[in-house]
């Protein structure tokens, strides 16, 4: 019966392994193909019978999207708008999730359904509003204008109130009858707790930021101060695209995201999310 069991649990271990690599594949393949064509001329590009590897390989087209861009001034723009956004989305959500999740009041209760109900809506719909609020403050065409509304997410705000809520009050109120202030206990009980969520929402935000599109082009005018997004689609032309360049532009773009992710990943499932809770 016990080598029954250990060949069914290797049988099963198998399966879902072999399940994984291929579901892994499946997102994989598309990625790899996207790369691979940034090193295609023109001419292999569209070529029929499509081909995955490059028979010409080039960097050609990486050197004509540097070329083409000022990726040095764009890269700044939304390096500063997804640094500053990231930084405040975590504060902001996680202070609103530390009272949804301590703080016994049914206004909050309430607040926080209203909160959450702001998930249902499309982006699209409360544009129009926002756009305006950000007209009469006076942020038309600056980075401000793009950071501020980006700020409070519900998602940000849903992650840190449902981690709260899964540690004890005797912790909160063992530090409160040694003194400390909700202050105290916030930024030197609750946050260094809350490390894993906070990388978590860290990578988020800063992939939602850097990829953002709609919103940069709606609010900013000035191309000094485009986002890197924005800056792409000004190599679309209206006749005519070259695509060797915009994909080796592309390509260029989303290795800041794989930096941050390889950098920050190995802290979401940090072990030391527990730290001073005892079973």
């Amino acid at each position: 019966m016990n080598d029954t069991s250990k060949l069914h649990d290797k049988t099963s271990t198998i399966i879902l392994t072999t399940a994984l690599i291929l579901v892994a594949m499946l997102y994989l393949f598309p990625l790899v193909w996207f790369v691979l064509s940034s090193f295609k001329p023109g001419s292999e590009l569209f070529s029929y019978p499509l081909s995955i590897l490059p028979e010409n390989a080039t960097v050609q087209n990486y050197l004509d999207a540097w070329t083409s861009l000022d990726f040095v001034k764009y890269f700044t723009n939304t390096m500063k708008s997804s640094v500053i956004t990231t930084i405040l989305t975590v504060i902001a959500s996680a202070t609103c999730g530390f009272a949804f999740a301590k703080y016994d009041m049914k206004w909050l209760k309430f607040f926080f359904v209203c909160i959450i109900a702001t998930t249902m809506l499309p982006t699209e719909v409360i544009m129009n509003p926002v756009f305006t609020v950000i007209r009469k403050l006076g942020l038309y065409d600056s980075l401000a204008g793009i950071i501020i509304p980006s700020i409070n997410t519900a998602t940000g705000i849903f992650m840190f109130r449902t981690f709260f809520v899964s540690i004890p009050d005797d912790l909160i109120e063992s530090a409160r009858i040694d003194g400390a202030s909700d202050g105290t206990i916030f930024m030197k009980i609750m946050l260094p707790i809350a490390k894993p969520i906070i990388m978590t929402l860290s990578i988020f935000s800063f992939q939602w930021r850097w990829n953002d599109y709609i919103w940069p082009l709606i609010v900013l005018n000035d191309p000094k101060k485009y986002t890197f997004q924005v800056a792409i689609r000004s190599l679309v032309g209206a006749e005519n695209v070259n695509w060797t360049v915009l994909i080796a532009a592309s390509v260029i773009s989303i290795i800041p995201l794989v930096l941050v992710f390889i950098v920050f990943q190995r802290y979401i499932l940090d072990s030391g999310a527990t730290t001073g809770m005892k079973d």
